[in-house]
C-alpha cells in the first residue's frame, strides 16, 4: 500500500515532470531525472505513433451539413454503410481464395518433388540430397517473402493483429491499412506458408480485411492516386474505425468459417466504440466474405452444389460418437486449459526475450532476411531428422485421408506417422490429428513432435516475414492434447468414451491457443463454429478461462506484449487499479500552447514550423475582462490537420475582406486532404501573408470535453478509452486553461505503473 509519503512524492514528481509541448516526449534521460520508485518513463513510447481523432470535430461547417441534409439524405448515408460493408465480405473472401489456392498449389509442387526425391534415394542411397532440396526450396520461399517484407513493407510482418489493434484502440500506425501493405501482406503469407514455417496463414487475413475496409470505405487509393468519387462522407477517422472492424471481423470470418466469432473478435480484442446497428453490419461484412469464400472454393474443387468451405481452415466432422463427453472429463479438462496457461506462458516469456534480442541486434534488412531462412532451413532440416529417425510406421489403408505419406524405411504398404505431422502443410496436419483414429500416432511420435514444433513455432514468430500463430498454437496444442487422451486408459470403470483421443486433440489445440493469445469468448464461440458442433462449447470455455487465469498469472497474452514492445501508446480497458489518487493535474502536459480565436498566420506557422515540436491539437481562447482582471478563456479546439488545410487555401481575413472572390471553405476540402494531410513544409507563405490574421471560429470545435484540475485519473482514462479522445483539455474554475491530457500521457503512466524498464532497456 502506498503510505502518504510516497503519494507526496508521486505527485511532486508529476508536477515536476509536466510536459512543455502536447504529445512530445522528453528528450531526457528518464533514469537520471527522477526517483527510482517512481514507475514513470517517457521513453517507453515511441515518437512515431500518433493518436486518431475519433471524438467529431463539431465545428459550424460540420454543423451546417448536418443541418442540410434531409431525413432522405441520412437513409442514403445508412444504405451506403450497409453496401460498403458487403463489399468488404466479398473483398475480404476473395483475397481469402487467392491465398488459400495459391498456398496449395506451392506446397502440393514442394512436398510432390521432394516425397519423389526421397523416395528415389531411399533405396540407392544419398538421403542428403532430399534433405538439401527440402532445405533449398524452404529457404527459397521464405526468402522471397522476407525481402519483400523487409524492403517494401516492414509494417506488413507478422500477423498484423497487434496493430489492427492499435488502430481500433485510437492509435495511428504508420502504413498499416494502405493498399502496398496489402500486396505485401498477401504475397508475405503465401512464401511463407509455402516454405514451410512453422506459421499459419488465418491470422493474417484479419490484417488483410482491415485494410481492405479502409481502402473501400474511402471510396479512393491515395496509393494508386485514384479517387472514384464516392463515399466521401465517411472520409474521417470516426466512420474508418467503424469499417475497419468490420474488415477486421470478415477476416475471422474468412480464415475460420466464424461470422459470429468474427463479430465477438472485434468486440473483444479491438473496437473501442459499439452500438447494435454496427453488430448488424459487421456480421453481415462476415457472413459474406465466408459465404463469397464458400461459394469460390467450392466451384473451384467442382463442388458447386455443396458449399463445404466455409473456411481457410476445416476442422472436420466430428461424429457422433466422439463429441460426446461425460461429467467426469470436466476435472480432465480444467488440468488441460492449465496445462495450455502455463505452455502459454512459457512461449510468451520465450518469445518476449527473443523480440528483445531482435530489436537489440537484428535490425538491419539483410540480418532480418538470413535470420528469416535460417529458421526456414532449421526448420526443415529438424522436419527431416525426426521423420528420418522415427520408426512409427502405420499401415497404409484404402481410405487413407493422408495427402503426401511417406514410406521411407517403413515395409511395403505402411507409411511413416511422423511425416504425417512434419510433412505437410499445418492444416492438413491439425485436422489429422484432430481425426485419425486412436493407435495413429505413438506416444514418442506426439511427445517429440510437440517439443520440435514448440519452440520451431517460438522461434518463427517475430521473424519479418508475414505469418500468424492461430494455427502453430492449434498444432501445438492438438499434439500434446492427443498425447494426453493416448496416455488415458481405453477402457474404464466410468465409460469406454475416454477411449477416443480426437476430443482431447481438440482440447489441448483450445488451451495452447488460449494460453498464447489470451482470447475466451471469441475464441470459444471461433472453435464451436469452426468444428460444427455447440456441444463442446461448454468445456472449450472452460479450458479458455482456465488458460487465460492461470497464463495471466506469469505473463501477459502474445499480441499485448508485442504491443509493448513496439511502445505503442496503448489504453486498456481500466486505469490502474492504484491511480483513484491520482488528478488530471498530475498527468497533464503544461503548459500548453494556445492560439488567439483571431491569430496572426506568421504565430501559426512558427508553431507548426517548428521542428522541436509535434503539437496536434491547439486549445483556442478568447480574452475576456471581469472588472479589472483580464483572462483568456477557452473557447474552442482546433487540431493540426485543419490549420495547415487553412493554410494551404489562404483562408485569411485579409483576403475574405478584399474585392477578389474567394470561394468559402467547405468540408470536402478537409475530407480531401484526408488521411495523408499534406507537410507544414510544403506550405509556402509570403512575408506579407505572414503579417495577414486567419479567424478560427468558423473551423474549430467550440465545444471541445473539458475536465476541472481535480478529475481523478480514471474518470479521465474512461473518457478518452470510451469517446475515443485524441486530447482533453483541463480548465479552472473560470475556464482558463490550464493543462492538456493527451493519450500518451495516460499511456506513459500505464505502461510505467507496470514496471516495464525493460523495454527501455531493449530499444537502447
Amino acid at each position: 500500500k502506498q503510505t502518504n509519503k510516497q503519494k507526496t512524492i508521486w505527485k511532486q514528481s508529476f508536477r515536476s515532470r509536466r510536459l512543455s509541448t502536447v504529445d512530445l516526449e522528453e528528450d531526457i534521460d528518464p533514469v537520471r531525472s527522477r526517483p527510482k520508485e517512481i514507475p514513470h518513463n517517457e521513453k517507453l513510447l515511441s515518437l512515431k505513433y500518433e493518436s486518431l481523432d475519433y471524438d467529431n470535430s463539431e465545428n459550424q461547417l460540420f454543423l451546417e451539413e448536418e443541418r442540410r441534409m434531409s431525413h432522405m439524405g441520412f437513409r442514403c448515408l445508412e444504405i451506403s454503410r450497409w453496401v460498403i460493408c458487403g463489399l468488404i465480405g466479398v473483398f475480404t473472401g476473395l483475397i481469402a481464395c487467392f491465398i488459400d489456392i495459391v498456398v496449395e498449389k506451392l506446397a502440393g509442387v514442394k512436398y510432390s518433388v521432394v516425397k519423389k526425391n526421397i523416395e528415389m534415394f531411399t533405396e540407392v542411397g544419398g538421403l542428403s540430397i532430399s534433405l538439401l532440396l527440402w532445405v533449398v526450396l524452404n529457404s527459397a520461399f521464405v526468402m522471397v517473402g522476407a525481402i519483400i517484407v523487409t524492403c517494401f513493407e516492414p509494417i506488413a510482418a507478422g500477423s498484423g493483429i497487434p496493430q489492427i489493434k492499435c488502430y481500433l484502440n485510437g492509435v495511428k500506425v504508420p502504413r498499416v491499412v494502405r493498399l502496398k501493405t496489402l500486396v505485401v501482406k498477401v504475397c508475405g503469407v503465401i512464401c511463407s506458408v509455402a516454405g514451410g514455417l512453422a506459421v499459419g496463414k488465418e491470422g493474417p487475413m484479419i490484417h488483410s480485411g482491415a485494410v481492405v475496409a479502409a481502402g473501400v470505405s474511402q471510396g479512393r487509393s491515395t496509393s494508386l492516386k485514384k479517387d472514384f468519387k464516392i463515399f466521401e462522407y465517411f472520409r474521417r477517422d470516426t466512420e474508418k474505425r467503424d469499417f475497419v472492424s468490420a474488415g477486421a471481423a470478415a477476416g475471422v470470418s474468412a480464415a475460420f468459417g466464424a461470422p459470429v466469432g468474427g463479430v465477438l473478435f472485434s468486440l473483444e480484442e479491438g473496437a473501442s466504440f459499439w452500438n447494435q446497428m454496427l453488430t448488424w453490419r459487421i456480421f453481415f461484412a462476415s457472413m459474406i466474405s465466408t459465404f463469397t469464400l464458400n461459394l469460390v472454393l467450392s466451384v473451384y474443387h467442382n463442388k458447386t452444389t455443396e458449399l463445404s468451405s466455409p473456411g481457410l481452415i476445416n476442422f472436420g466432422t466430428f461424429d457422433l460418437e466422439c463429441v460426446q463427453y461425460s461429467l467426469y472429463e470436466i476435472p480432465l479438462f480444467i488440468c488441460m486449459g492449465a496445462i495450455g496457461g502455463l505452455l502459454g506462458a512459457l512461449f510468451n516469456l520465450l518469445n518476449y526475450w527473443l523480440t528483445i534480442f531482435r530489436i537489440r541486434y537484428v535490425h538491419r534488412p539483410c540480418l532480418q532476411v538470413m535470420e528469416a531462412m535460417m529458421v526456414a532451413a532449421v526448420t526443415a532440416s529438424v522436419s527431416f531428422a525426426m521423420i528420418y529417425l522415427s520408426n512409427d510406421c502405420k499401415p497404409l489403408k484404402m481410405d487413407n485421408s493422408e495427402e503426401y505419406p511417406l514410406q521411407l524405411f517403413c515395409a511395403d504398404g505402411e507409411y511413416n506417422a511422423m511425416a504425417t505431422t512434419f510433412f505437410n502443410t499445418p492444416e492438413r496436419s491439425v485436422r489429422s490429428l484432430f481425426h485419425n483414429p486412436r493407435g495413429t500416432y505413438n506416444l514418442l511420435t506426439l511427445g517429440f513432435f510437440t517439443l520440435t514444433y514448440f519452440f520451431l513455432a517460438c522461434w518463427t514468430y517475430g521473424l519479418m516475414v508475414s505469418a500468424g500463430v492461430f494455427i502453430p498454437s492449434l498444432l501445438i496444442g492438438a499434439a500434446w492434447g492427443r498425447l494426453f487422451g493416448v496416455l488415458l486408459p481405453n477402457k474404464t470403470f466410468i465409460k469406454p468414451i475416454w477411449a477416443d483421443p480426437g476430443k482431447y486433440a481438440l482440447m489441448g489445440a483450445a488451451a495452447q491457443l488460449g494460453g498464447i493469445v489470451r482470447m475466451t469468448l471469441s475464441l470459444t464461440v471461433i472453435l464451436v463454429e469452426a468444428t460444427g458442433n455447440v456441444t463442446y462449447g461448454f468445456p472449450i470455455m472452460l479450458v479458455l478461462m482456465t488458460a487465460k487465469i492461470v497464463g495471466d498469472y506469469f505473463i501477459e497474452g502474445l499480441y499485448d506484449i508485442h504491443i509493448k514492445l513496439q511502445s505503442v501508446p496503448f489504453l486498456h480497458w481500466e486505469a490502474p487499479a492504484t491511480s483513484h489518487w491520482l488528478t488530471a493535474r498530475e498527468v497533464m502536459s503544461s503548459p500548453v500552447t494556445c492560439f488567439n480565436q483571431l491569430e496572426k498566420v506568421g504565430t501559426i506557422m512558427d508553431f507548426l514550423s517548428n521542428t522541436a515540436t509535434n503539437h496536434n491539437g491547439f486549445p483556442v481562447i478568447v480574452q475576456a475582462t471581469f472588472g479589472m482582471t483580464c483572462l483568456f478563456l477557452l473557447c474552442g479546439l482546433i487540431l493540426r490537420s485543419q490549420l495547415i488545410v487553412l493554410l494551404k487555401h489562404k483562408v485569411f481575413v485579409e483576403r475574405a475582406h478584399s474585392r477578389l472572390h474567394q470561394r468559402k471553405l467547405q468540408l470536402k476540402d478537409f475530407r480531401d486532404a484526408y488521411p495523408r494531410f499534406p507537410p507544414i513544409q510544403s506550405i509556402h507563405v509570403s512575408q506579407d501573408e505572414r503579417e495577414c490574421m486567419m479567424d478560427l471560429s468558423e473551423f474549430m470545435n467550440p465545444t471541445p470535453y473539458t475536465v476541472p484540475q481535480e478529475t481523478s485519473l480514471p474518470r479521465v482514462f474512461k473518457l478518452f478509452r470510451a469517446l475515443g479522445l485524441r486530447h482533453l483539455v483541463v480548465v479552472d474554475d473560470v475556464n482558463k486553461v490550464v493543462g492538456l491530457v493527451t493519450r500518451k500521457d495516460l499511456a506513459r503512466y500505464h505502461m510505467g505503473k507496470h514496471g516495464l524498464e525493460e523495454l527501455h532497456l531493449a530499444q537502447m
